[in-house]
């Protein structure tokens, strides 16, 4: 620094010491320096042409200045007389001017006084050097003979040095002067203007003023620019360096005019030579061209000398703004630096599983790749400093300390990065010899749970499992870790507290299947070296009872029809229960090897559902940051289309919300069941509400596929894909979450599987029940955003609890007779959407488009309030019909479900519907009637006691909860009619459009009033006897004797016959099953349902079963008319 400055000062004195010489010598050459006086001063005086300087010269070069007749002569002032004549001799050159001039005075026309008088006021102020002085005296006769005369005598008192010689004539005169030196008024050749020659002169004076001008402002300049401090940031420099050239610009083109214009001086003096080549120029002019060219030639030092003072100004100030755009650029890149660091720096996890590890390594390469950018600045920025410092940059100290911290800091990320990467590859040699030894075992544990216990009981299987056991531990070489403390000393560097404690779980799970193995091969090796002892022969089949893993007693599923079944089933019974105890016994506690494996299988799913719930997270996290965020980044802006901007909640919905409520909640509450799998139901049934968020997300999928569609080939997504380096695009990611709802269920329905005898087996069951309603739940929710048309608010309606199509036939009974006669035959296909307050139809309509665009929609077309609806849950001639009827009866909807099951779950949720509106409605009516009893009025007459009316209205009072009692048991209790239909809305029933109307069915086929199958039935309560017939089962059951029985809810059974020790056989009509099943089981599985074959054999012609609440629970709910009985034929 201190160099360049010096280097700076040294540069401006030379400028300046240039620049004054020029000045200098512009003033020598104008002689300016003896006489500084200009014509354009005294050029009025001048053109009066009293004297002139006509350029000629005498034989031995002195110059001749002519004094030309002029009048007025004695009338000059003398200052200007003199300002004349100095000017007139400071134009010769100093040589010149040094061998004197001659004067050629002219008074041909004058008097011999003025003569005399003329020649003594020049020799008086005449200031430079005289020569000579010659006289062309007064042509008239008198005053030539005067002046010869009084000359001769006067001479003395002209008192000068030269001789002044009088002549007559013009020819005289030449003898001294040659005619070409002498202007045309003298007799003589030399071409002179007057006019001309002061124009000339005043333009070579202002010239020679342009050119010290000049030289002055370059200095002024030159001191201005070198003592300008240097600013300290990047725009200032640059403002500076813009303003300097632009005043180097400025001088530059000043001096370029100032060229041009000594350059037209100096071309209108070789003019006359241009065009005429034998013109030859006078002594005066060839002293003009020396003059201008002299001043050009100073000129173009002038600009010589700033040209270089500038170069090095320039050079020191682009290097000024080289090393502010480097201080700058070096505090971005340092400040960039320290980001990727510090982010560096948190890629401390070693990772927990081989896909984690992946995943970071993945994350490294792509933080890796993305800080490429970064310090390849670095490095640039380095390798520019490096250049300043070899280019002698004169703030070489301060860039060399920053080159040496670049270089630094760019080598220390590479080897950070380097040694980040060894960690993450050998946390990943780790966590594969990990997971190797964790696949191990459970190939074993599974491979021991598969072993089938019933054929190592011989000899030859006992030696075929042993077999099997000792291939499978032969493989363990190259799959289970061998020495524990040589796992901690190989990977001592990356084994904190966490890993380390998986490592020991691991090789404690290793070492715990090693034993199970031992423990195995004991028991397989005594059963094989066992010597075969004769068995007593048993009745036949024996084998289906120790097949069988149940330990209550077992039943063969062959039916046996003759008289002996019984007796034969009892025997079978005790044999099979005697084998098998003698087969416990000689196996040797294999139950608790049953259990253990079990315990296997539980811990399989467990692990199962916490890696994919870590994956999951995983994805959730990475289209997050890969896609979402990246569309709030500047940087990508450019790629992203218009249409697409401010559409992230749209494409991406409440992914977000779902993210950070499995990272943060679930993720970590399922790992903390991973020692007691068969608890996790509770996990579910905590976290149970905050599965809704599902719901939000599937509700928008519809919207955000539907935009995927459109900017699928958008280069914004093809770019983070590339980055993610995923090999599916976004929608594939976009779909996990809807994939992931679903998978749960399966997995619960396995874990309950093998936790059926386990303390957490009920909370299984509420989870697996919970998640399969928010999965219906969801799936409800996105049939029902798709009706249209409805003109309310469907949230009004209640909780969505069914939805589903169904041929829908109408009988209306104040319906046009001829629309009844035409609507009997084709049904009418209807989407039914069942809430708590009231059932929706709706005409279902295919949708053209791919994905969820093709997803119907739902055309609104009428509603039922619940409030004045009954149900027929049986129509004569089809098992899958039903019928829904309205403000009794006047509106009838048979509905043919597309199987029995169906039918069987709707009508059961119509009729929880109607049941608890039936409830509310009668606690309504008990509130009010005890209301009234207590507030009735004490009677004023007195043949009636305040007791007796108190006994009447308690009597009264038990009565009517005696008549809504009677609504729940299985007779039948006709309830007088509400007074009035039910109130609360406006809308209950919308017609159908007249084409629709048409579809309807015969109303000779109307089934019986409710009232009259149940008073043919008969009424009362009483205990349920089970007798042969048809059921409807009312829940689910999977505990029969035979594994392969089960029946579900819905589902419609034939009681067979009843066997011994109160077992009835059974066969499932909707599977076509057939098992034994316990009678009071059987009671609570069909709950008050009735034979419908009992039914249908007697003469009660076609019974109906119906269940209505038409009340109006509004003002008064004074009375209800409500109609309750079971499932019939």
């Amino acid at each position: 620094m201190r160099c360049w400055l010096k280097i700076e000062e040294m540069a401006l004195e030379e400028l300046m010491q240039r620049l004054n010489a020029v000045s200098q010598c512009a003033d020598e050459i104008m002689h300016q320096d003896i006489i500084p006086l200009y014509a354009a001063d005294i050029q009025d005086q001048l053109k009066k042409q009293f004297a002139y300087l006509s350029g000629g010269r005498a034989g031995d070069g002195c110059p001749v200045i002519t004094f030309p007749d002029y009048p007025a002569f004695s009338e000059i002032p003398e200052k200007e007389f003199q300002n004349v004549l100095t000017y007139l001799t400071s134009i010769p050159s100093l040589r010149d001017a040094g061998i004197g001039f001659i004067l050629v005075i002219d008074r041909r026309q004058d008097k011999w006084t003025s003569v005399k008088a003329s020649i003594l006021r020049i020799a008086a102020s005449f200031p430079g050097n005289l020569q000579l002085v010659l006289v062309l005296r007064p042509t008239g006769l008198f005053h030539r003979a005067l002046s010869d005369i009084a000359f001769k005598f006067n001479k003395d008192e002209f008192k000068m040095k030269v001789p002044i010689i009088m002549l007559g004539s013009v020819s005289e005169l030449q003898g001294y002067i040659d005619k070409t030196q002498l202007t045309e008024d003298l007799g003589g050749t030399l071409d002179y203007c007057h006019n001309r020659w002061l124009s000339r002169r005043t333009a070579i004076e202002g010239f020679a003023q342009k050119v010290k001008q000049t030289a002055q402002i370059l200095q002024s300049i030159g001191t201005e620019l070198a003592e300008t401090e240097l600013p300290n940031d990047v725009q200032s420099t640059s403002s500076l360096l813009a303003t300097h050239t632009e005043k180097k610009d400025k001088m530059k083109e000043d001096i370029r005019l100032a060229v041009e214009q000594g350059d037209d001086i100096l071309g209108s003096i070789t003019k006359p030579v241009t065009e005429n080549p034998e013109y030859k120029l006078n002594q005066d002019q060839l002293d003009n061209q020396t003059t201008v060219e002299r001043l050009l030639a100073q000129l173009h030092e002038t600009e010589t000398a700033f040209d270089e003072f500038w170069i090095k100004h320039q050079q020191k100030l682009e290097q000024c703004l080289r090393l502010r755009n480097f201080e700058q650029n070096f505090r971005e890149v340092k400040a960039a630096l320290d980001i990727v660091s510090e982010r560096l720096s948190a890629f401390t996890d070693v990772g927990n599983s081989c896909s984690h590890v992946e995943h970071i390594l993945k994350d490294l390469a792509n933080f890796e790749e993305k800080s490429c950018e970064t310090i390849a600045k670095a490095r640039m920025l380095a390798s520019e400093s490096d250049a300043f410092i070899q280019s002698n940059h004169y703030a070489v100290d301060s860039i060399i300390p920053k080159c040496s911290e670049l270089h630094n800091l760019c080598d220390a990320f590479a080897t950070e990065t380097e040694r980040r990467r060894n960690l993450l590859n050998k946390s990943l040699e780790l966590h594969g010899l990990l997971e190797k030894s964790l696949k191990w075992c459970d190939e074993g544990i599974y491979l021991l749970a598969s072993q089938p216990v019933d054929k190592c009981q011989s000899q030859d299987g006992a030696e075929s499992a042993l077999q099997e056991i000792e291939k499978f531990l032969d493989t363990g070489a190259g799959n289970k870790i061998k020495e524990l403390n040589k796992i901690y000393r190989e990977y001592a560097h990356i084994l904190n507290e966490d890993l380390k404690e998986h490592v020991q779980k691991v090789f404690q799970k290793q070492e715990s299947m090693e034993e199970m193995f031992q423990k195995r091969q004991v028991s397989l090796k005594k059963l094989a070296a066992k010597q075969t002892r004769p068995v007593q022969p048993v009745a036949p089949r024996p084998e289906a009872f120790v097949k069988s893993p149940c330990t209550s007693p077992g039943l063969q599923r062959e039916y046996v029809s003759n008289s002996e079944s019984s007796a034969l089933r009892r025997v079978n019974y005790r044999r099979g229960k005697s084998e098998m105890t003698e087969l416990h016994q000689s196996r040797g506690g294999s139950t608790m090897d049953d259990e253990e494996n079990l315990a296997v299988l539980r811990q399989h799913v467990i692990n199962e559902l916490i890696e994919t719930e870590r994956a999951y997270v995983e994805e959730l996290l990475c289209v997050l940051e890969g896609y979402a965020a990246e569309m709030d980044n500047p940087l990508m802006a450019h790629l992203i289309s218009p249409e697409l901007q401010n559409k992230k909640d749209i494409l991406f919905g409440n992914m977000e919300e779902i993210y950070h409520f499995h990272n943060r909640i679930f993720l970590r509450e399922l790992e903390n069941y991973v020692e007691y799998p068969e608890l996790v139901g509770r996990c579910f049934l905590d976290q149970m509400e905050d599965f809704q968020i599902y719901e939000k997300y599937c509700q928008n999928k519809p919207r955000s596929e539907s935009l995927w569609r459109q900017f699928s080939d958008s280069v914004f997504f093809q770019e983070c894909q590339r980055k993610l380096d995923h090999k599916l695009s976004l929608d594939s990611y976009l779909l996990k979450p809807v994939q992931r709802i679903t998978k749960y269920q399966l997995l619960l329905k396995e874990m309950l599987k093998y936790s059926k005898n386990c303390e957490g087996a009920e909370d299984l069951q509420e989870a697996l029940t919970s998640i399969l309603g928010i999965l219906k739940a969801v799936n409800d929710s996105m049939h029902q955003i798709a009706i249209t048309g409805y003109d309310g608010n469907l949230n009004e309606l209640g909780k969505l609890l069914m939805q589903g199509s169904f041929s829908v036939w109408t009988d209306h009974k104040k319906g046009h007779s001829k629309v009844k006669d035409l609507a009997r035959f084709k049904p009418m296909q209807r989407h039914l959407f069942l809430h708590e307050k009231a059932v929706l139809f709706c005409k279902k309509r295919e949708e053209n488009g791919e994905g969820y665009e093709k997803a119907p929609s739902y055309s609104y077309k009428h509603s039922l309030n619940m409030a004045a609806v009954g149900i027929t849950e049986n129509v004569k001639g089809d098992a899958k019909k039903f019928e829904i009827w309205y403000n009794a009866r006047e509106e009838v909807y048979i509905i043919q479900a597309p199987t029995p099951e169906v039918k069987a779950t709707w009508v059961n949720e119509i009729r929880k519907v109607l049941t608890s509106q039936l409830q509310a409605c009668r606690e309504a009516s008990q509130h009010r009637t005890l209301e009234q009893t207590q507030s009735l009025p004490l009677p004023a007459s007195s043949c009636t006691s305040p007791s007796r009316n108190h006994i009447r209205n308690t009597k009264k009072m038990e009565e009517r909860k005696a008549d809504l009692a009677s609504l729940e048991g299985y007779g039948t209790t006709i309830a007088p009619k509400c007074p009035e239909k039910g109130k609360g809305w406006a809308k209950t029933s919308h017609s159908l459009d007249a084409s629709e109307e048409n579809d309807g069915w015969s109303s000779a086929e109307d089934p019986l009033n409710s009232s009259d199958a149940e008073e043919e039935g008969g009424g009362g309560g009483g205990e349920m006897k089970l007798t042969p017939g048809k059921y409807t089962v009312v829940t689910d059951y999977e505990k029969g004797v035979s594994e392969e029985f089960t029946v579900k809810s819905g589902d419609l059974v034939q009681l067979i016959r009843e066997g011994e020790d109160g077992l009835w056989y059974v066969k499932n009509l909707s599977t076509g099953r057939e098992g034994w099943i316990p009678a009071n089981n059987l009671l609570m599985l069909i709950g008050n349902s009735k034979s419908a074959q009992s039914l249908s054999s007697s003469e009660s012609g076609t019974a109906s079963s119906t269940l209505s609440t038409s009340s109006s629970c509004s003002d008064s709910c004074n009375a209800s008319s409500t109609s309750f009985s079971d499932v019939k034929g």
